[in-house]
């Protein structure tokens, strides 16, 4: 009888502890996290609510993954790499843009660093590196080539000024300007494969791409067919990659890309590092995740999926 007592009462310690440990763990998982960049933007109107991390969830199918941070990318998490990558196809039109462009970036916070690069043959040749002198990133603008084969695929450029983006701590973002158009491949295919590579690029390097769209030259910036194709990948290409697509649904060049840089200004504002404990995976893998919060009038905007070594 003792040693059924002494081992019944060596069961409930152990049971104690294992359930202390895991209690523990909620705090401090072990193995792999990951870490999306999500911007909170209401669902009408325009004043934006604090969201707390209590707030959020994180799921995966119908499993729901533990939250383990939820920091506002302000004071000192503030820090932006911003980089606006510009199709040299485009039209001069542009050159009506660049003053607000130069604006959007001389009104960047201090904690922001601004590069400047160009779409050419499927390469970002950059204008200007990243540097926290937006005066200086703004005189590096210019008007555009405007000819139509100086850029291959805008979506070849997304991927190689990603690749080559150096690693760091900061929210890494793009700002694309192009016709979406993808000149190498063709345009009417719902699985174009390199705006397809692009956004894995992005999302694995967790760079979050936003567009405006602007016509190129030539008989695109002409067909309606084109451009409803070219829209339709920078839209799907923002949606995939947490950011956002402007100016979808018409033809000819924007009156003014004001309004786009504003609400893009707002949306830098209002982003939080969000990370989680994603389901074990025995090998590097892609998670396909949805976020939910109970909050009222909000939306929680990330990309759809992200990857862990």
């Amino acid at each position: 009888m003792k040693v059924f007592r002494r081992f019944a009462m060596g069961s409930l310690v152990f049971a104690v502890a294992v359930w202390v440990a895991i209690a523990g763990g909620q705090e401090t998982p072990s193995g792999n996290s990951a870490r999306l960049l999500v911007t909170v933007e209401p669902r009408k109107g325009n004043d934006v609510p604090v969201i707390n991390r209590d707030d959020v969830m994180v799921f995966e199918g119908k499993d729901r993954d533990q939250v383990t941070e939820w920091t506002p990318a302000q004071g000192d998490n503030a820090a932006l790499e911003l980089y606006i990558l510009i199709d040299d196809s485009s039209s001069t039109s542009l050159g009506s843009q660049l003053q607000e462009i130069q604006q959007f970036v001389n009104s960047q916070p201090a904690s922001a660093k601004v590069g400047i690069a160009y779409m050419q043959n499927g390469i970002a040749r950059i204008a200007q590196e990243l540097t926290a002198d937006h005066a200086r990133a703004a005189k590096a603008l210019r008007l555009p080539m405007a000819e139509s084969g100086v850029n291959a695929s805008p979506y070849f450029s997304l991927s190689d000024l990603v690749k080559h983006w150096p690693a760091s701590h900061a929210r890494h973002e793009v700002l694309m300007v192009s016709d979406g158009i993808d000149r190498y491949y063709g345009i009417g295919d719902l699985q174009d494969p390199y705006l397809d590579a692009a956004i894995d690029d992005a999302d694995r390097a967790g760079v979050v791409v936003s567009a405006i769209y602007s016509p190129g030259v030539g008989h695109f910036s002409h067909s309606y067919w084109q451009s409803y194709w070219g829209q339709m990948y920078l839209s799907e290409l923002g949606e995939k990659t947490g950011g956002e697509a402007y100016y979808i649904g018409f033809r000819g060049a924007p009156v003014s890309f004001g309004p786009y840089l504003q609400d893009l200004a707002n949306r830098l504002q209002h982003q939080y590092w969000l990370g989680f404990v994603p389901k074990a995976e025995t090998k590097a893998s892609w998670h396909n995740v949805r976020l939910r919060t109970e909050a009222p009038n909000v939306d929680l905007v990330s990309a759809g999926r992200v990857y862990v070594p």
